[in-house]
């Protein structure tokens, strides 16, 4: 299994309860925890940092066979299932 970070990103009106979702992935094995993004900051030690990303607001980390496994996860997934942004990404084992 390879591990993925499921970004949620703002924008949409959520009307599905997250602890349903949360509950499926952990019955599947698969959750390795989240959280909602809050405020913070970009730093660079030298010029000007890049804008902070407000569009991601929380995060979830999972276990999949690979990118279209994980992508079968969403469903359910309450900004998903709400027409909003999930951004799926590998968390490769550099």
């Amino acid at each position: 299994m390879a591990e993925f970070i499921l970004f949620t990103h703002a924008g949409a009106v959520e009307t599905v309860a997250w602890e349903p979702y949360l509950e499926k992935l952990r019955a599947l094995g698969v959750f390795r925890g989240g959280s909602s993004i809050g405020d913070g900051l970009c730093a660079r030690k030298a010029g000007a940092p890049a804008a902070l990303s407000a569009q991601i607001v929380g995060f979830i980390r999972i276990d999949a066979e690979d990118l279209d496994h994980a992508r079968r996860l969403l469903d359910g997934h309450p900004t998903y299932e709400a027409g909003g942004t999930v951004e799926i990404r590998d968390l490769p084992r550099d």
